[in-house]
């Protein structure tokens, strides 16, 4: 048991030291961090997705936004579309679980929003169609993903990349992923406020 735990540890450090060091994956978590500071800034929110684990991730990520992440400040709008249980069972009874976010997303996506859609496969198709019906919205469109990014990776205008097959070492990745964006959109709405 004590190999498997240094094991694992040891493989979640080496593909998040191999992020660190891939310079166009990090140029890309700061443009996504400065789509989503502007988005915000104009008035936008954050529509997050996903499924089973990335679920909770898109639900961490809102309440780290509109509750607080390191800093005392006011809330930011963030909606996460697989929290409504009833909304997702009667979509997926009327039209299938492929469309449970795509039509909540025609409902609640407006133009100066983003979607994010979270995928450790890139392939999950109730998230495709919610970055496509997000586009047709004139939402940004944003996912992070992993493997090779599959076909979401295609379609959304910010895809970030966990370059790993492993779904749990991918999932360790989204969620540092993800405060990291948390700290970047603080600091830098924080100073809007200052000024």
């Amino acid at each position: 048991m004590t190999e498997i735990i240094r094991q694992r540890l040891q493989d979640s450090i080496r593909i998040k030291s191999e992020m660190a060091q891939n310079d166009a994956l990090l140029l890309d978590v700061q443009k996504l961090a400065q789509e989503i500071i502007a988005r915000l800034k104009n008035g936008g929110k954050i529509v997050l997705c996903g499924n089973g684990g990335s679920a909770t991730d898109a639900l961490h990520f809102a309440g780290e936004i509109v509750g607080r992440f390191q800093k005392e400040r006011d809330a930011w709008p963030a909606l996460v579309l697989n929290a409504d249980v009833a909304t997702m069972t009667a979509i997926a009874n009327d039209y299938g679980y492929e469309e449970v976010f795509a039509r909540q997303a025609e409902g609640h996506v407006n133009a100066g929003d983003i979607l994010i859609g979270i995928s450790t496969s890139g392939h999950s198709e109730n998230v495709l169609r919610a970055v496509r019906a997000a586009k047709r919205r004139g939402a940004a469109t944003a996912a992070l993903l992993g493997k090779d990014g599959g076909a979401i990776r295609k379609t959304a205008d910010y895809p970030i990349v966990v370059p790993c097959d492993t779904t749990a070492r991918i999932q360790e990745c989204h969620i540092t992923l993800i405060h990291i964006l948390c700290e970047l959109i603080e600091n830098e709405m924080q100073k809007a406020v200052a000024k």
